[in-house]
């Protein structure tokens, strides 16, 4: 396949503070081997953030110009920085929506940065279900084992009462119809599932949902609710690669234990494919010179967004 025939993706680039910027830059190399990427970043802060790093900017380093100018403060939570990263994302939204690009692979935002933009998102997968009036899953993992979340970035005091059967057997039967996997974990909420209703009643309805979902597809898919401390036991993670959680550190706490490097992060139900680091912008990091990147989890991204667009084009 010639270079010209390689997908376009579109690439967030991010909140500049964090190490987003280092990691494009750095992965260009490898990426375009895969890919025609095009980075949604105005040359001017490309320039600013090349400099700081002492890194070239690569001939070949297509970008697509968002308005945007202010000084880069490695590590620091910022106003200007949110909303940057918040146009640089809706921009690849955009090339995606008008099919100019096969897909969006997106690097790390910082929440702090976004309120203080006043963009009242929480995240990326927040603002694709608005944009495209889309019940977005998230699921986040690699290929030994992914991870959906029911509930997302909410408080835990409130995670108990957004657990509705109905609201969660869609949930389950847009996941299915996503992934195509027919062994399928679904995590109680209760420690021990609640040991029949001791420890609360919230598995009463999370069972019927599992119950009426799998009446809906005609086979037992979903097994559960699954005890959440015992259900990523090595044994467990032989019988099963997929898993709904309720919350997301009860997921992700497991998967980012086991798989931290490599994971992704996936936008399912979507009428457009979106990947993205499993990780976040790394302030602590960010600019600091004497220390490894490690770049495996958006070269992961990228390379699912390519698997996904060729599976969807077939």
């Amino acid at each position: 396949m010639s270079k010209k025939d390689l997908p376009k993706i579109a690439i967030s680039i991010g909140d500049l503070n964090g190490v987003g910027i280092e990691i494009a830059l750095k992965s260009h190399k490898q990426i375009s081997k895969y890919c025609n990427p095009i980075y949604c970043i105005n040359k001017k802060m490309l320039e600013k953030a090349s400099k700081l790093l002492n890194l070239k900017i690569p001939k070949d380093f297509k970008t697509h110009s968002i308005k945007g100018d202010f000084k880069i403060e490695a590590g620091k939570v910022s106003k200007k920085a949110g909303s940057f990263s918040y146009k640089s994302f809706t921009q690849a939204i955009d090339l995606a929506a008008k099919k100019e690009v096969s897909a969006i692979v997106t690097l790390p935002i910082n929440k702090e940065s976004w309120s203080k933009a006043n963009i009242t998102y929480k995240g990326h997968t927040e603002v694709l279900r608005d944009y495209f009036k889309k019940n977005a899953i998230m699921m986040l993992g690699c290929e030994k084992m992914f991870v959906a979340l029911f509930t997302e970035h909410i408080a835990l005091k409130d995670v108990a009462k957004k657990i509705k059967q109905k609201k969660l057997t869609q949930f389950l039967i847009d996941f299915y119809n996503n992934v195509k996997k027919e062994n399928i974990a679904v995590l109680a909420l209760n420690p021990h599932a609640s040991d029949n209703g001791v420890l609360g009643n919230e598995e009463i309805g999370i069972s019927k949902a599992i119950k009426k979902t799998n009446k809906i597809l005609g086979n037992e898919i979903f097994k559960g609710p699954m005890v959440p401390d015992t259900i990523f036991s090595p044994m467990s993670r032989k019988k099963y690669t997929h898993f709904v959680a309720m919350y997301h550190d009860q997921g992700l706490a497991p998967l980012k234990a086991l798989y931290f490097d490599q994971s992704i992060n996936v936008s399912l139900n979507l009428p457009i494919i979106r990947t993205s680091v499993d990780h976040g912008t790394a302030f602590d990091i960010a600019y600091k010179k004497n220390r490894e990147l490690n770049c495996k989890s958006y070269i992961n991204a990228i390379k699912e967004a390519i698997k996904l667009n060729k599976t969807t084009i077939e």
